[in-house]
């Protein structure tokens, strides 16, 4: 019935942040969810294996940024995700 994946918390918000912004900076995604840079490396690795965002790291002068984009197969996942939940509450 829900993609157990997205069926979590912090990753239902994540994911819910990148549809609307398309790729936000690790820290600006770390700042929203209050969460650990561990928390979100970890959540951030789990969708990643999944092939729901794709993460990328580069260097802006001598600093390391990270950034995350949401994929295409992550969208369709989310929107699908997001339908089943509508469906559940309709029928309940």
């Amino acid at each position: 019935m829900f993609d157990p994946l997205l069926h979590q918390n912090i990753r239902s918000k994540l994911m819910s942040l990148l549809i609307s912004n398309e790729e936000l900076p690790f820290k600006a995604l770390k700042e929203y969810l209050e969460v650990t840079d561990g928390n979100l490396s970890s959540h951030l690795s789990k969708l990643e294996k999944e092939g729901y965002v794709q993460i990328t790291k580069s260097f802006e002068g001598k600093r390391p940024k990270t950034t995350v984009h949401i994929t295409q197969r992550g969208r369709d996942a989310f929107k699908a995700y997001i339908e089943a939940l509508k469906k559940f509450i309709e029928e309940n």
